[in-house]
């Protein structure tokens, strides 16, 4: 459940000189805890827990400990004085808050443990830090926005909208304006959200968003106009946001003063993590929270921006001292990851960089093999290669689950998959359909939206159409029954059709149960799987497993106080798989990870194997049109490098099929990627796998006179 507080000042709390020349508030806490929150840090990681309140920008390179910085400058600042609930702590994924939090409390154990040795045992000692406010820049604007709702002129019983179920909207509202051609081909509705997202986030105009971004799409520039508009005004009929939408309203809060001033008040420190990964409105949230960065400390890696796709922009990390022109730069360097061959050849590869905070990783794991690049015939042939170490290592003792593969795009992986079938190597990709993304998932969800917010459409559009003998236009037309009496009750008159008499009663029935909320939640859910199980087996293949879904889906909704609660998370923080619930593999728990790049930022493995590290796919053909696109290109190949601990090993295949597979033979020859210039291949062991080798033996030596004599006489 999301980390809350009350946000409620303490009145008695006085202030008295902190460390670094900080105004921190008191309350009574020991001076040895701040000792206690500086315990196993370098001299790097202390300058940044223990700076004041000026703005504080912090570079944290791979691995050095971004995380463990955060968490013991959370615990520093409370063991000064600092109110817990007066402290935002803002994340990519809650996990990564709960996380911070937790490490943060093991920072305040010790000296509270030390203290509690000499308290009477009948005195309780709750959590310090549970008042923080932590979580995603998402979960954040919603709790805001539903207690400041009526200011804001917003129903707080809004609902959210996922990716899909934005997707969907969109779609019924290309049909509803008739901006859609059947002449011309009109962007999909993916296509449209991508686009409508980009103008929001990245705070550009439509017209500049298609030409730069969707060329393809400019000619439809008037026509996307009027649909945009009528998505944000059924948004606001059906009292739904978007994503897009909590940062929205959450940056229209802060440019009105009278709301600004009630929303800073609440927080005396604003921390962010994951600060390069922001776009524009989430950068403008962060200023407007802290307009002259009092307080105000962000964690970042310049180097490991790359998120422009999502409107991140690693401006934001760069401007941050021209800002706030009074910041404390602190810059973490040593990493505690990999080893110190590694990080020689990383350091080489973003000093490519044509624009950076310099720094220079270092490690005390001295000792450690240099990193491999290895050319290769063909895919088939790096398919090999790769499974021959990665067999080799697990001999020697490095588990599957400890090696990694990783890629630019997705369906780079399809040879190597193949071959890890063949040889029945067990592997987990990451990415792919999100569990709440399911149908089956979304559709139980959307009997709990509809029941919270009567007017969201698409959730009513979304259940009613599974009714057998109902489609678009009676959906609709239900619709706007539901909205004219309280509980569903204008349903009560409605004729069915035969089709749909057989189950009318009992949807109705199930309509007003859910509505009227009398029951925890788990009943409710428990009330829609009886209802929604029969619908199941005859609209989806494959029930049974479908069934344990929304099974799982109602054991962990106990963890939840109300629906809403439930539905924001849902949305916000979905998990990814069926697994986040049913716990790890218990039949083969030993498998490989085969990862694109991007979902492997954050992690790392004793052993990495980064394929087809060839021009056109690392950078990718699709992102070189300018010099800004390359060098997010050049970073992406900087955060596979470093995900690797103990082995790391660069595959370039030299020749590409243009049907892979053997269907033809029609192929080209590529280039090592352009990141791996001379200066910087000299850090690592060239190898040529075992076809593109030549052969060593011996060849027989033709004299070219003979040759030549010899072709002279099919003439003579």
């Amino acid at each position: 459940m999301p980390l809350e507080s009350t946000g409620v000042a303490n009145p008695n709390q006085t202030s008295v000189s902190g460390e670094s020349g900080s105004d921190i508030p008191q309350s009574g806490k020991s001076p040895t805890d701040a000792t206690d929150c500086l315990k196993g840090l370098n001299s790097q990681q202390r300058e940044a827990v223990t700076h004041g309140d000026s703005p504080l920008l912090i570079i944290a390179g791979a691995g050095t400990g971004k995380t463990t910085t955060l968490a013991h400058r959370v615990a520093w600042l409370v063991s000064q004085g600092a109110d817990p609930s007066r402290i935002l702590l803002l994340t990519f994924t809650r996990r990564s808050a709960a996380e911070m939090i937790r490490r943060a409390e093991t920072a305040l154990s010790s000296g509270t443990a030390a203290k509690t040795a000499s308290t009477p045992s009948n005195v309780s000692h709750p959590s310090r830090l549970g008042t923080i406010w932590g979580g995603t820049f998402h979960a954040v604007a919603t709790r805001l926005l539903r207690m400041f709702a009526k200011t804001m002129e917003i129903a707080p019983d809004f609902t959210i909208l996922d990716r899909s179920d934005s997707e969907d909207l969109m779609n019924v509202l290309r049909t509803e304006t008739k901006v859609a051609s059947s002449k011309k081909r009109f962007p999909k509705k993916g296509t449209c959200v991508d686009i409508y997202s980009r103008c929001v986030n990245a705070q550009e105009p439509l017209k500049q968003v298609l030409k730069e971004r969707f060329p393809w799409c400019k000619e439809w520039r008037e026509e996307l106009g009027t649909l945009f508009s009528a998505y944000v005004d059924r948004k606001e009929t059906d009292a739904t946001f978007d994503y897009d939408d909590l940062l929205l309203y959450w940056q229209a809060m802060l440019e009105d003063e009278a709301v600004a001033q009630s929303v800073r008040k609440r927080f005396d420190y604003v921390l962010v993590d994951e600060y390069q990964d922001t776009n524009p409105l989430q950068a403008a949230i962060v200023r407007g929270l802290c307009p002259e960065g009092k307080g105000l400390t962000v964690v970042g890696d310049d180097a490991q921006s790359i998120y422009s796709f999502r409107a991140a922009t690693v401006r934001n990390i760069l401007d941050f001292p021209s800002q706030f022109p009074n910041t404390t730069l602190v810059r973490l360097e040593q990493n505690y990851r990999s080893t110190s061959p590694i990080l020689t050849a990383t350091n080489e590869v973003i000093r490519l960089s044509t624009e950076q905070f310099e720094k220079e990783l270092f490690s005390a794991r001295e000792v450690g093999e240099q990193p491999e690049f290895a050319r290769c015939e063909d895919e088939s042939d790096q398919a090999d290669l790769v499974i021959e170490r990665i067999l080799s290592r697990r001999e020697a003792g490095i588990d599957l689950p400890e090696q990694a593969v990783l890629f630019r795009a997705s369906h780079h992986s399809m040879a190597l998959e193949a071959e890890l079938n063949r040889r029945n190597i067990p592997y987990r990709k990451y990415g792919g359909l999100k569990f709440t993304e399911t149908s089956h998932v979304k559709d139980l969800l959307a009997f709990l939206r509809l029941a919270e917010n009567p007017r969201d459409i698409s959730a009513g559009l979304r259940i009613l159409c599974l009714l057998p003998g109902v489609g678009a236009k009676t959906a609709y037309a239900l619709m706007e029954l539901a909205t004219q009496a309280p509980g569903f009750g204008a349903w009560k008159d409605w004729k069915p059709p035969k089709a749909t008499a057989a189950v009318w009663t009992s949807f109705r029935e199930l309509m007003e149960f859910l509505a009227a909320g009398d029951c925890s939640l788990s009943a409710q859910i428990g009330r829609i799987r009886e209802f929604f199980t029969p619908i199941l087996a005859e609209k989806y293949d494959n029930a049974e497993p479908r069934k344990r879904d929304l099974e799982q889906l109602e054991a962990l909704s106990v963890r939840y106080e109300t629906r809403q609660e439930l539905l924001a998370e849902m949305a916000l923080d979905p998990p990814q798989w069926t697994g986040d619930f049913a716990g790890p593999p218990v039949l083969d728990d030993d498998y490989l990870i085969l990862s694109t790049i991007h979902s492997a930022k954050g992690l790392e493995w004793r052993a990495v194997y980064l394929i087809n590290a060839s021009d056109g796919n690392i950078p990718s053909d699709m992102a070189t049109k300018s010099a800004e696109e390359i060098d997010e290109e050049l970073r992406l190949f900087y955060v596979a490098l470093t995900r690797a601990k103990d082995h790391l090993a660069v595959c370039c295949p030299l020749r590409y099929y243009l049907h892979p597979g053997g269907k033809s033979d029609v192929h080209g020859y590529a280039q090592i990627t352009r990141f791996l210039p001379k200066n910087v291949l000299r850090h690592f062991q060239q190898t040529v796998s075992g076809r593109a080798a030549p052969s060593n033996g011996p060849h027989p030596h033709l004299k070219s006179r003979r040759i030549r004599s010899k072709a002279k006489q099919l003439w003579e």
